[in-house]
Order: structure tokens, then C-alpha cells, then sequence
């Protein structure tokens, strides 16, 4: 082969090669569902994982999408349970259940937080994620018919 001919095409090559190493596209934001389907009184490590992985996602910069399912939309609901409603209770069981001091330092440390902005409760927690950094929630309507729960009840 001729040395000039060798030569362009070992040029057309590095050409290429060069083209297609600096046309390399940035990664964008990934959408991340979340699928909450446990209620706190079957498997509390289960649902209060999520609010973790939601702002560890958050904080990476993805959106972040939660479905609460199954029998997690009994955790949502205000009141559920017979002995709520007899009592009237305006709670979630997420509201009533405390957020371990020792998660919130851990919480504090990773995220960059001060102490006193960390939630204390579940339910603090979710409304911080929904109200502060945006997190979508959403309810599987078709659960809450099986559950005998109001729609306007879920919090």
C-alpha cells in the first residue's frame, strides 16, 4: 500500500475517533419511581427507607416519584383503623411515628442539614419531601376502594 494513501487513512481514522470521543452527551437527570407498598404496621423498614432514598435521589439531582400502594395507603390515611375513627384521630400512622434521633444526625451529616431542619416524624419527613424538594406522591386509588378509605382522608 502506498505510505500516502496508509496516511489518510490513518487520518480518517483519528478523525473519527476524535469526532466520536468529543461528541459524547452530558447524562441528564434520571425520573425515579419509587414503589411504597408495605404499611408501617406490617414492615416499618420497608416504608421508612423511602424518604432516604427519595432525597439521596433528590440531591443527586433526579426527579423523584413515590407510590404509596397496597397496604401502605393505610400509612397515608388520616384515622384509619376502627379504633381511629371511634377516637377521631386526625393522624397518619406515618405522623405518629417518630424518626429515630439517631437517623436524624445521620441524616444531618449526609445531607448537609442542620439538626433542626431534619423532620421528626414520618410524616414530617414526606411533607418535607413533597412540599420542600418537590417529590411527586401518589396513591393507588384502586387500593384505597379495597381499604374502604376515602380519597380525602389520605394525606
Amino acid at each position: 500500500m502506498n505510505p500516502r494513501m496508509m496516511f489518510l487513512i490513518i487520518g480518517m481514522f483519528m478523525a473519527l475517533i476524535l469526532s466520536v470521543g468529543l461528541a459524547v452527551i452530558p447524562a441528564s437527570a434520571a425520573s425515579i419511581l419509587i414503589h411504597m407498598k408495605t404499611s408501617l404496621a406490617e414492615d416499618d423498614a420497608q416504608i421508612c427507607a423511602v424518604p432516604n432514598v427519595a432525597w439521596a435521589a433528590v440531591k443527586a439531582d433526579h426527579q423523584v416519584t413515590i407510590l404509596v400502594d397496597a397496604s401502605a395507603v393505610t400509612s397515608v390515611t388520616k384515622g384509619f383503623g376502627w379504633f381511629r375513627k371511634m377516637t377521631g384521630s386526625e393522624t397518619t400512622a406515618l405522623d405518629r411515628a417518630s424518626l429515630p434521633e439517631r437517623e436524624r444526625q445521620s441524616l444531618s451529616e449526609q445531607m448537609g442539614v442542620p439538626l433542626d431542619q431534619i423532620p421528626h416524624t414520618y410524616g414530617e419527613y414526606f411533607d418535607f419531601l413533597k412540599n420542600k424538594l418537590g417529590v411527586e406522591i401518589y396513591g393507588n386509588q384502586t387500593m384505597m376502594l379495597l381499604y374502604k378509605i376515602d380519597p380525602a382522608r389520605v394525606a
